[in-house]
């Protein structure tokens, strides 16, 4: 089985579709995301609509929640409250539905995935390091975890001698009786000072996680996004990947 995994789109189109387009060369079996398609950029409800017919799997992020009433306003910086405002405008009370029935966390044979922490995942922790790290693992079941919102990609590994973060996060040969928290970056809104589009693949049988990188017109997205009557800023921070 061959994963591809994506999460934070944050309505950013031009970067969805440059991350689907990219990944259809990979074999890719089944499509799953890790929350986070809506808030910041202009197109809200076309990312979810892609995002519905093309992931088996969907897990709840902090903006989607917001958007649906599930998750405080509170929270978010003026930017982020902008967004939401904006998004709400342009969704159906059908489409925030959808939001809203959105679960938390997902599990199979092979994988968990949650958009923040996995302790607590109803207050969208950031996993930022080790500590978070192993607080994540304390209520691991299976061999890998998958997380988003940071925006930065990580890779962090449990072994019998205690839990490090792994140094080249981009290709991670998974080593038996281990375990693994993979934060898979962002689609929409890199903060890894790399502006591309990330997304991973996990590939069950060579055992192996790849985080991949994609260009696409971050111009178009930014032009839309103060088009749109957002603050200038989120479109901005798409050019140096902040």
């Amino acid at each position: 089985m061959r994963y591809g995994i994506f999460s934070d789109i944050h309505s950013n189109l031009e970067a969805l579709e440059a991350i689907l387009k990219a990944s259809q060369t990979q074999g890719i079996d089944e499509y799953l995301c890790i929350g986070d398609i809506v808030g910041y950029a202009a197109d809200p409800a076309e990312c979810l609509k892609i995002v519905r017919s093309t992931a088996a799997i969907i897990v709840a992020g902090n903006h989607d929640w917001v958007v649906a009433d599930r998750y405080s306003i509170e929270y978010f910086n003026p930017y982020a409250a902008a967004a939401v405002k904006l998004t709400a405008k342009l969704l159906t009370a059908t489409e925030k539905e959808f939001l809203a029935s959105l679960k938390l966390v997902f599990s199979n044979e092979h994988l968990t995935l949650v958009h923040g922490t996995l302790d607590r995942p109803e207050v969208f922790n950031y996993l930022f390091g080790i500590i978070e790290a192993k607080d994540s693992f304390l209520h691991l079941a299976t061999p890998l975890l998958f997380v988003g919102h940071t925006h930065v990609p990580a890779v962090y590994s449990r072994r019998k001698d205690g839990v490090e973060k792994v140094f080249n996060a981009e290709r991670v040969v998974i080593e038996p009786g281990s375990s693994y928290i993979v934060n898979i970056g962002s689609v929409g809104q890199p903060r890894d000072s790399n502006p591309q589009a990330a997304y991973c693949i996990y590939d069950t049988a060579e055992n192996e996680i790849c985080i991949k990188r994609v260009s696409y017109d971050i111009e178009k997205a930014r032009q839309k996004i103060i088009a749109a009557g957002l603050p200038v800023l989120l479109g901005d921070r798409l050019l140096v990947g902040k």
